[in-house]
């Protein structure tokens, strides 16, 4: 069951409480008791963190909150102490926790995104030796906070768990159909519309990338489109999403070494969870924003029709591509969606994909890599906001230069570059199908993690929903 987000200014008296205060305001707290007082002083002068109480019939978990030099700083610093103070509600097995800000802010908000997010599992697949978190709700108790922000972060938070759990979801459980079912899934729960289209649909846009991917494969491709349209909204244009699904990657017959490659290649489809995921909590939370989502997916598989190193295929656009590597596929599937983007006439379009081992390498789990034609303006936006969720940006280029490393003898594009600027290569290769404000996420480095991350955790993270999200928050208001 997912964590319940509440809010709620009247509680009893037997409620565990975690109180947020400022360092030098532990004397003026009329919650504790004297000899309270006293033991939280000295254990903040110790420069501890996070002070537990037992008063037998419930617990006090006092948390000193320092000054941070950033806006970004001191939410992030929030949001790791509700990863800090989830082990210790597990410890002591606490299953609702309710929490109230003493420093007149919003910090309220961070710790319980910290908590939530921390306190995401996923045991769908485990029949035994599981041990579910005891933590069931988290309750804000703050007059100064707006009941509304409570239920919009709820919303935010639960799609980021939702997402996760796509991520998750093994091949044998997750064909490209069954996403498309799971994405349909998503907009009946949240109010946006979804529509699919079938592998025939698909052969009359001649979406060539999609289906040569696809031609190894004993599972049909699909493609799903998902649409939020408000009668209030602010933009005529739409807001475009498109998401990379390939929902088990082998490389194709440019087959990928199994260890620590292949055998995580399930969380090839994180980009099109992710904006799945956005629209869900733009729908949830009713933004007056017109906003599509766009989803090519299909498996990369070495079957007896897959395409081959060396074969010619011819895109959505008319363009032909020289297939030189299949493990380069991504690419392919995100082009057709990125050329189809064009018949809304979009107001700004992104694209999210666990693209390039080389984004991965050049900025580890740290960041995301971002490039795009949208202006410096946008960029900007995006990095503030990136920075605000601790999903930071580092922007590439998209020199003219690097249009040579995609030039092929054979065909208009080759699919795949050189040795060097793989990531920028790859973006480059999408930049020929846009002609429109366009962003490219790759988010190889952050979607899919395989050691636990505080509250990003283990496994999918979710990478992207917060940060979108927030971004088309700001342009409703």
């Amino acid at each position: 069951m997912p964590t319940q987000l509440n809010y709620n200014t009247s509680l009893t008296k037997d409620t565990d409480l975690a109180l947020l205060v400022a360092a030098g305001q532990v004397a003026q707290l009329p919650e504790l008791r004297p000899e309270e007082k006293a033991f939280v002083q000295q254990q903040v002068q110790q420069e501890s963190k996070l002070i537990t109480l037992n008063r037998y019939t419930h617990r006090l978990y006092v948390l000193a909150v320092a000054e941070a030099k950033t806006e970004g700083s001191r939410r992030e610093a929030l949001r790791q102490a509700g990863y800090t103070l989830l082990k210790q509600l597990r410890t002591d097995n606490v299953a609702a926790l309710a929490i109230q800000d003493k420093t007149g802010t919003d910090a309220s908000l961070y710790l319980a995104e910290g908590l939530y997010l921390s306190n995401y599992q996923y045991l769908k697949h485990k029949t035994k030796n599981t041990k579910p978190s005891p933590l069931q709700s988290i309750t804000i108790a703050d007059a100064h906070v707006h009941a509304q922000d409570v239920t919009e972060l709820a919303n935010l938070l639960e799609a980021v768990c939702k997402v996760r759990d796509l991520v998750n979801e093994p091949h044998s459980h997750q064909t490209a159909v069954q996403l498309s079912e799971e994405l349909t899934a998503f907009g009946e729960a949240a109010g946006f519309k979804t529509e699919v289209l079938d592998e025939l649909k698909i052969q009359s846009l001649k979406m060539g990338g999609l289906l040569a991917v696809n031609q190894g494969s004993e599972e049909p491709a699909t493609f799903t489109i998902m649409e939020w349209k408000p009668e209030n909204a602010k933009n005529t244009k739409p807001y475009v999403l498109v998401g990379k699904g390939v929902v088990y990657d082998t490389g194709g017959l440019s087959l990928k070494p199994t260890p620590q490659s292949m055998d995580y290649m399930k969380s090839d489809m994180a980009g099109a969870a992710a904006v799945a995921g956005v629209l869900y909590a733009v729908a949830k939370n009713k933004l007056p924003l017109h906003v599509i989502g766009l989803v090519p997916a299909t498996d990369n598989r070495p079957g007896g029709n897959a395409v081959a190193p060396g074969d010619v295929i011819t895109m959505h656009n008319g363009m032909t591509v020289e297939v030189l590597n299949t493990d380069a596929e991504g690419r392919l599937i995100l082009a057709d969606a990125l050329s189809f983007a064009h018949k809304y006439n979009p107001e700004l379009v992104f694209d999210l994909a666990t693209l390039t081992g080389a984004a991965m390498r050049a900025v580890g789990k740290e960041g995301m890599v971002a490039m795009g034609t949208a202006g410096d303006q946008v960029m900007a936006e995006l990095k503030k906001g990136g920075d605000a969720v601790h999903e930071r940006l580092v922007e590439f280029p998209l020199w003219e230069e690097y249009k040579k490393h995609m030039e092929s003898d054979v065909a208009d594009l080759k699919n795949i570059g050189g040795a060097d600027a793989g990531a920028i290569t790859a973006g480059i290769f999408l930049q020929h199908f846009t002609s429109y404000p366009w962003v490219h996420f790759d988010i190889a480095g952050t979607a899919y993690l395989h050691s636990e991350d505080a509250y990003r955790g283990k496994l999918a993270t979710g990478s992207g929903v917060r940060l979108l999200y927030n971004f088309l928050r700001t342009k409703a208001n």
